[in-house]
């Protein structure tokens, strides 16, 4: 599944991608506008740029500058003038991280990927096998919902002070309303908009000094934000509401963390089957506990970037998995290839597939790749994992970072570097505050204070790493044929193929292990392989497990190659590089029509269409289409080539 890097958080929809820039495009902006002013040469930046799938469950932490953090990490620096186009040659290229061979015999071409977001939508395949879709906005209609009235009742001056009580911000103990034009229906009303719009308060009515007021206050303690109000739930509807999220440029993580604000409750009240790509155009199923269709629906009306729709109450959350994969629309832009060579590597697509590495963003962006870091934890080697995470390096970052960087560098002064650094919620501010808390002789315990899911990406990267380069030596010594001694599955179980087996299968049926503690390696040169690379990095593949049990590897069986379902293809003539080359489900919803594109275009682009399973990348999917380096590094040297 695809994974893509996350910037900003808005409030309302823009007319179209051009019409409100979005943040990814504002600092693209400011970088060209340095590397102007510097005499650079390089224009413009359209780039891949993506993250580690693992580090997508972080919830947003209580802190009172979680604004001001949220505004500085969406800004650009000042520092160096250096583009962007500059600064990533310090970063990976495919071959790093073992990912070299291809298995169709077409001639490669090149093309753009997600030179626009929009170039990039993914539709999620539940485990019933259904495409989601966003079509249908109307609400389901239910007695027990209240009135419109509800949503508007309140003045937003009303609104922030029982933010403020419900959320414990200040030491007042109740809030209380006064009525105007009091009766007992607009009474009612507000009761309703409290309860349902601040869960975790209570209210009643009191007279003072004539007047009506509505106090609200504390029923349960600060338990009860964190649980929504059972009693105020119908029996006879199911406790979950399902809806489709479409989202723009978006997280999945971060998309809930702005809809658990506006909502007031907390982001582990919704659930969902998998994680989707931030810079692409996303549909997904999203379930979250007692919300109303009617609340969600409203939020429809002061995000940007979000439609919510398709509602419906069940009883069951989603959980992570159940997926049976993404249905990928990519637009690859500006392509070289002839008719030929592109019908040649999309037939090959369809009837062999390929090869199922780990894409690039499993292993981080910059000069010092994720799978350093997991080997260094592998080994127990804390210093050098405080160190891989803390040191200076070259390549794109955040001016702060680097300043914060450049501190521990000479002074090792965890509080010295803190003080550099104002969004505390990254990896390394995370640290430095567990080595303020543990001191340095405790990093063990002091790496701890890092979300779990987040400190196991970089094992899982240094599994993906190894399992990368041992794939390409099982094609380079074998091709794509099954042989004696590969690893194959019955059930759940991994077993070696006997050479009585070899013609009952074929390479779609080989699996190759993630080293860990509970798996089996193949019974041939690639098995000895796994050893020697294991042992080259001071690991021992008979023994996985560490002795803090959250780093035991367990390791996995992945199939090797990946033969994509529903395969569609067609090549589109175009001159505006800004327009869009299909329909959005949000078009087709708004009634937008179909792009008008022209016979013979300036620019020629591949539209391409595909389905994958869980855990497989698209972007390796289209690596085997193009033949070409899928890195941000190698995706930005070709589109500022192309601009010059």
């Amino acid at each position: 599944m695809e994974a893509v890097e996350m910037n900003s958080v808005s409030l309302k929809r823009p007319r179209s991608e051009d019409d409100v820039a979005n943040a990814d495009e504002i600092k693209r902006q400011k970088i060209l506008e340095k590397s102007k002013a510097a005499n650079d040469s390089e224009q413009n930046i359209g780039t891949v740029t993506e993250q580690p799938e693992d580090t997508k469950n972080e919830t947003i932490p209580n802190e009172e500058s979680e604004e001001q953090e949220e505004e500085l990490e969406d800004s650009d620096e000042d520092g160096d003038p250096e583009s962007f186009a500059d600064m990533m040659k310090h970063g990976l290229t495919e071959s790093d991280v073992g990912i070299t061979k291809f298995v169709s015999c077409h001639k490669g071409f090149s093309g753009i990927l997600k030179e626009r977001y929009s170039d990039f939508v993914v539709h999620e395949i539940g485990k019933d096998g259904r495409v989601s879709h966003l079509d249908d906005f109307s609400v389901p209609v239910d007695d027990e919902d209240p009135s419109e009235e509800t949503f508007t009742v309140l003045s937003d001056e009303d609104k922030q002070r029982l933010e403020e009580l419900q959320l414990f911000k200040n030491k007042e103990t109740s809030v209380a309303i006064e009525v105007i034009e009091d009766t007992k229906e607009k009474r009612t009303v507000i009761h309703q908009a409290v309860k349902s719009l601040f869960p975790g308060l209570e209210t009643k009515t009191e007279d003072r000094d004539g007047k009506k007021y509505i106090i609200a206050y504390h029923a349960a303690g600060k338990k009860a934000l964190a649980n929504p109000r059972k009693h105020s739930w119908p029996k006879s509807r199911g406790s979950y509401c399902h809806f489709v999220l479409y989202k723009e440029n978006k997280d999945t993580m971060d998309a809930i963390n702005v809809l658990s604000k506006f909502l007031r409750v907390k982001p582990n009240i919704f659930s969902y089957m998998g994680t989707k790509d931030k810079r692409a155009i996303t549909v997904q199923e999203i379930a979250v506990l007692r919300i109303t269709a009617q609340r969600l629906a409203h939020l429809n009306k002061c995000l940007m970037n979000f439609r919510l729709g398709n509602f419906s109450y069940k009883n069951h959350p989603l959980k992570l998995g159940e997926l049976q994969g993404n249905h990928f629309t990519v637009v690859l832009r500006n392509i070289t290839g002839t008719d030929d060579q592109i019908e040649q590597a999309m037939h090959s697509l369809r009837e062999i597939g390929f090869i199922n590495y780990y894409g690039m963003q499993r292993f981080g962006t910059t000069a010092v790749p994720t799978y350093q870091i997991g080997r260094a934890i592998l080994q127990n080697n804390w210093n050098e994992v405080m160190d891989l995470i803390l040191k200076p390096r070259p390549g794109a970052e955040k001016g702060y970072l680097v300043k914060c960087r450049e501190e521990w560098a000479k002074t090792k002064d965890p509080a010295a570097a803190l003080k550099k650094l104002p969004v505390k919620r990254c990896v390394e501010g995370q640290l430095l505050r567990g080595l303020l808390k543990y001191g340095m002789k405790n990093i063990i315990s002091a790496f701890g204070i890092i979300p779990r899911n987040n400190r196991l990406m970089y094992i899982h990267s240094y599994q993906s790493y190894v399992w990368n380069n041992m794939v390409s030596k099982r094609i380079e010594e074998y091709g794509l044929r099954a042989v004696p001694g590969d690893l194959i599955l019955k059930g759940a179980t991994a077993v070696h193929m006997e050479e009585g087996d070899v013609d009952n299968y074929t390479i779609h049926d080989v699996v190759m292990p993630l080293p860990g503690f509970d798996v089996i390696y193949p019974k041939h040169k690639i098995g000895e392989a796994y050893k020697e690379m294991l042992a080259a990095d001071n690991l021992d593949i008979n023994n996985m497990r560490h002795k803090i049990r959250d780093y035991s590897l367990s390791g996995a069986y992945r199939k090797i190659i990946i033969r994509p379902q529903n395969v569609n293809w067609e090549v589109v003539a175009y001159d505006d590089p800004k327009i869009p080359l299909f329909t959005t489900d949000l078009d087709k919803l708004e009634g937008k029509p179909l792009p008008v594109l022209p016979t013979d275009g300036k620019f020629r682009a591949l539209k391409m269409e595909f389905s994958l399973p869980p855990s497989t990348y698209a972007t390796m999917a289209i690596r085997e289409v193009l033949k070409m380096d899928t890195s941000i590094k190698n995706q930005t040297q070709l589109n500022t080539t192309w601009l010059r």
